[in-house]
């Protein structure tokens, strides 16, 4: 057979080799990426102390206004009380601590301090300083301050005081020292408050350091300008100490 004859093809006959197709790339579904947890809900504990009964319903105004802040909780705690009941009777005091018990406030435990975020201490004013309960309330807190247990957490103070010249400042700075011994923060309210800050036609307590009110002998209880005051150094500590633990988006 001649070249390129009979059955077999010559090179330049035989037929092309088949083009090579790309394999077609199908991508994988789309898929949301997983939701952020939420964060954590942050504690504020609002620690306090309250012969005749008007430092706790700044207590309680101080909670409400934690609790208005989404992702914030205000956690009342009671500082015990150090007095026989035959001086309260003479203080006449009884009756304001049989309804303290009946409101079934826990007594606040110095070991669990740490689990709080932030703190907000209310205490009445004895001489321009704190009371004698409040301040046995801080010296069995020494094995938290050895530990430096508490160290950075922000805290704040709401008082009373039996009149304008009672130490609604004196009381709060002079407390200062607990914080600065275990390493906290004192956050005061400033003027934030805005014009109830300024407020000259009511009788008011309160000042840039914190909440307050005026007591007289502990039959005056909270105007409602006061409780204003206590819920928004509430809602102010409570904004803060979120931004302090989530950042400054929360």
């Amino acid at each position: 057979m001649g070249k390129g004859g009979g059955c077999v093809p010559s090179k330049s006959q035989r037929p092309p080799p088949p083009q090579r197709r790309d394999r077609t790339f199908i991508p994988a579904p789309a898929t949301a990426p997983a939701p952020a947890p939420e964060p954590r809900q942050v504690r504020i504990y609002v620690v306090f102390y309250s012969m005749y009964g008007n430092v706790r319903r700044l207590a309680r105004a101080v909670q409400r206004g934690v609790g208005s802040v989404p992702g914030a909780r205000g956690i009342l705690l009671r500082v015990p009380e150090t007095l026989p009941r035959a001086v309260l009777a003479r203080m006449s005091a009884l009756e304001a601590a049989a309804e303290m018990d009946a409101e079934g406030i826990p007594v606040a435990d110095p070991g669990g301090l740490p689990d709080a975020d932030g703190f907000l201490y209310g205490f009445p004013a004895r001489y321009g300083a704190m009371a004698a309960q409040m301040q046995a309330f801080f010296d069995s807190t020494a094995p938290l301050c050895r530990g430096q247990r508490l160290a950075g957490k922000p805290a704040g103070f709401f008082v009373s005081t039996g009149t304008q010249c009672g130490g609604q400042e004196t009381t709060a700075w002079t407390a200062i020292t607990q914080l600065a011994h275990h390493g906290m923060l004192f956050v005061p309210i400033g003027y934030t408050f805005r014009e109830g800050m300024f407020e000259m036609e009511e009788l008011r307590g309160g000042s840039p350091y914190g909440a307050g009110v005026f007591a007289g002998d502990g039959s005056r209880p909270p105007s409602e300008l006061e409780l204003a005051l206590a819920e928004h150094h509430g809602k102010y500590m409570a904004t803060l100490v979120k931004r302090m633990v989530h950042g400054a988006d929360a």
